[in-house]
């Protein structure tokens, strides 16, 4: 079993990006520029490793491979997209990869990109790229190239030797269960080891609402691989297990008017087999709640109000204020309930966001993250 983190160090030990693996600081898939690029390079790699496993590494600065991190990103429907913009679409996995000097909100973001038969290419246009297009890594640059270009096998054994000297071992995952347990025992850290084979880490605080057990700021990581699972720190989160399998069920609370409830959002199954395998199975389990369209029409009509405000630098009441924290779930209520514009309002609200306060730009970034689940799904 390949120890992910192992993996990111090997890979970037070859320092220069080359046509077997990626590097980047960051990808914004939510807009159309950045979602294009990412498919460019998918496109790329899958085209330039018919035999070996090619690999895109985020949270690296390009200059000197120092490891900054990314936000967790958990998006399980990440293969729809792919599948939706690219013929003959190669298998894509995303991993988020936890390193012990990053803060507790911060990863390595993994891309891994099967081998597939046959050449990948665009399906239809997105910002410059037009459907038809196959590109193909020329060093470390992902690069147009003409439909007919012979496909040729000059990686296999450099990646072959690169994954054999990233596999796990006792010691490996010894450290990492004790590294776990020490960075997060202000949150009642456990394990459990399934199938004699896997160690599963969890933490989260504890809280019991009306009758059901609830977790906030959850952390759960597959040890062996060194694969955060799951992060949150908003979110409730109800965890059962047996011997077989770890169940996560994710809820997000939405409401109006201090009148909040718990909705599922997301369930996660991981299963564990005997034969050193494990799966993971999504869900999708959310319903948006309907309110007052009347109610409604206030709060889109007051948020766009406090977004005018914000762009022109003028002060918010203390009412306003207020309302700012709710606003990106509010936008988010007012999209499910057939606001179309809530959408766009929303992405123009982000930098005003995030130079408001680190708290709002948390609950924008939650919004978006459960409108991409939705969106996706």
């Amino acid at each position: 079993m390949i120890n992910k983190r192992l993996l990111i160090k090997n890979l970037l030990a070859h320092n220069d990006e080359n046509s077997f693996y990626d590097k980047k600081r960051q990808v914004d898939i939510g807009e159309k520029e950045g979602k294009a690029k990412f498919l460019k390079h998918i496109c790329a790699l899958s085209n330039s490793n018919p035999k070996n496993n090619s690999y895109i590494v985020i949270g690296v600065e390009d200059e000197d491979n120092s490891i900054t991190g990314v936000d967790f990103f958990d998006d399980s429907k990440i293969q729809n997209l792919i599948n939706a913009y690219l013929t003959n679409p190669p298998i894509v996995q995303y991993e988020n990869i936890p390193f012990p000097h990053l803060p507790d909100d911060k990863v390595v973001g993994l891309v891994t990109i099967r081998p597939i038969d046959g050449l990948t290419s665009l399906r239809k246009n997105i910002w410059k790229y037009y459907g038809g297009s196959v590109f193909f890594r020329d060093g470390s640059m992902s690069m147009p190239k003409a439909f007919d270009i012979e496909i040729k096998d000059v990686n296999s054994k450099i990646v072959e030797a690169i994954e054999n000297h990233s596999q796990n071992n006792i010691q490996h995952t010894l450290d990492g269960v004790f590294d776990f347990l020490s960075k997060r025992k202000d949150y009642h850290p456990r394990y459990k080891v399934f199938k004699e084979y896997f160690v599963l880490c969890w933490a989260g605080q504890k809280k019991v609402i009306k009758d059901k057990t609830f977790y906030s700021r959850v952390d759960i990581e597959l040890i062996n691989e060194q694969v955060r699972l799951f992060f949150s720190t908003l979110d409730e989160v109800a965890i059962t297990y047996d011997e077989d399998s770890f169940k996560i069920v994710e809820y997000v609370s939405l409401g109006l008017q201090n009148n909040y409830q718990y909705y599922p959002l997301e369930e996660t199954l991981i299963n564990f087999g005997n034969n050193a395998t494990y799966h993971i199975e999504t869900e999708l389990l959310f319903e948006a709640p309907q309110f007052d369209k009347k109610v409604l029409h206030h709060i889109y009509n007051t948020n766009n109000t406090i977004l005018d405000k914000l762009k022109k630098g003028l002060t918010l009441s203390a009412h306003e204020e207020k309302d700012l924290k709710n606003l990106p779930a509010t936008y988010l209520i007012c999209y499910f309930n057939l606001f179309h514009d809530a959408v766009d309002k929303l992405n123009e609200a982000k930098p005003y966001l995030k130079d408001y306060s680190e708290d709002v730009y948390k609950s924008y970034k939650e919004t978006l993250r459960i409108l991409r689940k939705v969106r996706y799904s």
